[in-house]
């Protein structure tokens, strides 16, 4: 059951090859599902990590169980889809809590 979510707006006009980018990487060890617009992992921790394309922005949320450290899943997700964006890297993650 998850019980916190965080979320952030990712300005990019490349938010659909970055998630693609991600998740492709991410397949090879995690449960990954995407297309062009929109993905979702599942770590073993509990946490679900889904991304939606939307120029000029990418939306991220990361839904974690009661006992998940979110500022940790920040941290992997920003500096992995960093690394995709090394154009335009850093992006900018508001996270917020939802």
């Amino acid at each position: 059951m998850m019980t916190m979510t965080v979320a952030a707006s990712v300005p990019t006009e490349h938010g659909s090859r970055y998630l693609q980018q991600l998740c492709k990487h991410w397949s090879h060890k995690l449960t990954v599902e995407f297309n062009a617009d929109a993905g979702s992992v599942t770590f073993p921790n509990g946490a679900i990590v889904t991304m939606t394309a939307q120029p000029p922005v990418l939306d991220v949320r990361i839904a974690l169980p009661a006992d998940g450290d979110a500022d940790q899943m920040q941290k992997v997700v920003a500096s992995h889809l960093d690394r995709f964006a090394f154009r335009e890297a850093p992006l900018a993650f508001d996270w917020r809590a939802e």
